[in-house]
């Protein structure tokens, strides 16, 4: 049945010179959004810094417990929106490097399908009689192997969808005023 070795090697390099590429492209993107939560970081701690010190600055000239009480109140809030602001970039970055890898992945196991059915075309051209069964029985299995990809790929879509809206409905039942409220009502009390 294997007629053509040139093709299957011809078809062999192919592939390892496609992986290698995605490989390279995902490496590249992953790098990319290391790259960004670094700087993220950075960015967040040398704010968190200086306004931690002029909190400090704050809090070391107040003249009654109750006048910190208050001040200590006041900085609770935007602290938690700060907090979530971070988290909702990290998100962000994170299901920006997802969504890279996932048009990455699909891009590859299109072409390869595409060039599997293709080279698979070429070689049954020649196929002893008889052989038809068989053939298509591989070509069933080739479409099912697809289907169960892109099956994967919605379900992963899916559940990336709904962290993503049950974390903005967290963030948003936070940031209510009831929610806020509660919370420094709750950094008043410590």
């Amino acid at each position: 049945m294997f007629a053509f070795p040139e093709q299957f090697s011809a078809a062999s390099k192919a592939n390892v010179e496609a992986q290698i590429s995605l490989f390279s492209s995902l490496t590249a993107k992953t790098f990319e959004g290391v790259e960004k939560l670094i700087e993220l970081n950075l960015n967040s701690v040398k704010t968190s810094f200086e306004e931690s010190n002029a909190a400090a600055k704050q809090l070391l000239s107040v003249k009654d417990p109750q006048e910190w009480l208050s001040l200590a109140a006041a900085q609770a809030q935007p602290n938690a929106e700060k907090a979530l602001a971070f988290g909702r970039q990290v998100a962000s970055i994170t299901s920006g490097v997802q969504a890279e890898y996932t048009k990455a992945a699909e891009a590859q196991v299109a072409e390869t399908s595409r060039k599997l059915l293709e080279l698979f075309e070429e070689v049954t051209k020649n196929a002893p009689a008889g052989s038809e069964n068989a053939i298509a029985m591989i070509k069933s299995a080739i479409g099912n192997a697809n289907a169960g990809y892109e099956q994967l790929t919605k379900s992963t879509k899916q559940a990336v969808e709904t962290l993503e809206t049950n974390l903005n409905t967290a963030v948003s039942q936070f940031t209510q005023p009831e929610a806020a409220a509660k919370a420094t009502a709750r950094a008043a009390k410590k």
